[in-house]
């Protein structure tokens, strides 16, 4: 999926800090994927002014970029408690909380920064996500669909939307209601994960695009990532277990990215092997 963005006024940063300078390194450290530069400019920050929301709020975004979880909700409940008004952090740590496997309390978060930021609900596919883990199908189906708004040329919410119903009304119902695509997703290989759900190409089809193609070589472990994450809950959906489960350990195990779905992709599978 896309990266949500939300633009918020927070309300602890409306005086100068002597934090200041410090958080604005993190932030572009974290932008430019210098995650222990953004951690050690984010602790300067907290030095600096240790009644800072934003700069516990920034440590906290390191963390989670290092999938330290526990110390990234930290952080973010440390916000919290710092400045309640600072709803980015509640939205934040429902998202730690779901990569820990707590679907129901990462819901309760995204239902509770969604109710502060009601602009920010329709394309929060993160809450989608858990709502299709905790089991709430139609709600999920909701979600997806209200998300063509700002997804509308994204497969990857497609997916999920088609997810969902399979899962409430079965896989050729759920195919008969595919949202339409606004546009291109020139992701490779979404073209081919769109032409899967219409049944115009196999599985494996989708896979071999993202093996053959001559993207650089990070860019080709994240098309190999996401060619089987979606075989692989295709599979599901089509009552496959076997097959979804080997595409699905493939994805996390062979193709790890830093990205929220690859956390997905690990939740789900942590998920099959306690079914045994």
């Amino acid at each position: 999926m896309r990266p949500l963005l939300c633009v918020l006024v927070l309300t602890a940063a409306a005086q100068a800090s002597d934090a200041d300078p410090f958080i604005t390194q993190a932030q572009a450290a974290l932008k430019d994927g210098d995650v222990a530069g953004a951690l050690e400019a984010a602790n300067k920050a907290i030095a600096a002014d240790p009644r800072s929301a934003k700069a516990t709020f920034v440590r906290g975004e390191a963390y989670a970029a290092q999938r330290k979880h526990a110390e990234a909700i930290k952080d973010f409940e440390a916000t919290l408690a710092l400045d309640r008004s600072f709803h980015l952090a509640v939205d934040r740590r429902g998202g730690e909380r779901f990569k820990l496997g707590q679907v129901e309390e990462s819901l309760a978060d995204f239902d509770a920064f969604i109710k502060a930021v009601p602009a920010a609900g329709p394309a929060h596919w993160q809450r989608g996500i858990s709502l299709y883990y905790a089991g709430k199908y139609a709600d999920g189906a909701r979600q997806f669909f209200d998300g063509q708004v700002k997804w509308g040329a994204d497969v990857e919410n497609v997916f999920w939307h088609f997810l969902c119903n399979a899962r409430k009304d079965g896989i050729d119902k759920a195919r008969k209601e595919l949202l339409t695509l606004k546009g291109p997703d020139k992701r490779v290989p979404m073209t081919q994960v769109n032409d899967m759900l219409h049944g115009k190409v196999k599985p494996e089809q989708v896979v071999n695009t993202a093996e053959k193609t001559d993207l650089k070589e990070d860019l080709r472990n994240e098309a190999l990532f996401y060619a089987h994450l979606y075989v692989g809950l295709y599979y599901e959906a089509a009552g496959d277990a076997a097959k979804s489960k080997e595409h699905l350990t493939t994805a996390v195990e062979k193709h790890k990215i830093g990205h929220y779905m690859w956390d997905v992709a690990n939740v789900h599978l942590a998920r099959l092997k306690k079914k045994k």
